[in-house]
């Protein structure tokens, strides 16, 4: 009696990702300021998992810090995908239709997300502004709360800005 003939090997053909646009400040600062808050995260979150197993006590300060630090990798991610144009969106409407709509889709896209952003940062400085003024403190630590908050509106600048870059370059391009 024969074998039957095994089953073909699966093919997974992934095409490579597209090449990093060109930009004037680097994509790598992106990059690696959310490989060292990562980094720092699982290190803060590490000690703390030790602490508790060994000691039945915790640090107070490890869950402000770690949600501080979810929000700054959530930023910088967000400017990186921005850029390199993997950000959420629906790509069967997106990516569907002759090219002239692809790009008013995308040029309505990169607008919206800019005037987000810029929102974002105006009425989260104003929130920095009110804890600076008003001399609130975080529970665990003690600190001034617009020490963590100070980073929503810079890093939403940030955005604002790699947005800004790339609806530049969307407009520049020929049709």
């Amino acid at each position: 009696m024969s074998q039957p003939p095994a089953p073909p090997e699966p093919s997974y053909d992934l095409a490579p990702p597209p090449p990093d646009p060109t930009v004037k400040v680097p994509l790598a600062i992106e990059d690696w300021l959310a490989v060292l808050v990562m980094a720092a995260l699982a290190l803060i979150t590490f000690a703390n998992v030790l602490v508790r197993y060994f000691s039945d006590q915790s640090f107070a300060w490890t869950e402000e810090i770690s949600v501080f630090l979810m929000i700054v990798v959530t930023m910088v991610g967000g400017c990186s995908a921005f850029v390199r144009n993997h950000h959420i969106r629906i790509e069967a409407l997106a990516d569907g239709g002759s090219t002239q709509r692809q790009r008013r889709l995308a040029v309505i896209s990169q607008t919206v997300v800019l005037a987000f952003f810029i929102l974002l940062a105006v009425l989260s400085a104003r929130l920095v502004w009110d804890e600076y003024v008003y001399e609130e403190t975080s529970p665990a630590i003690g600190v001034p709360t617009w020490w963590y908050s100070i980073w929503l509106p810079a890093l939403s600048i940030a955005i604002a800005l790699r947005t800004l870059g790339s609806l530049r370059r969307l407009l520049a391009a020929r049709p």
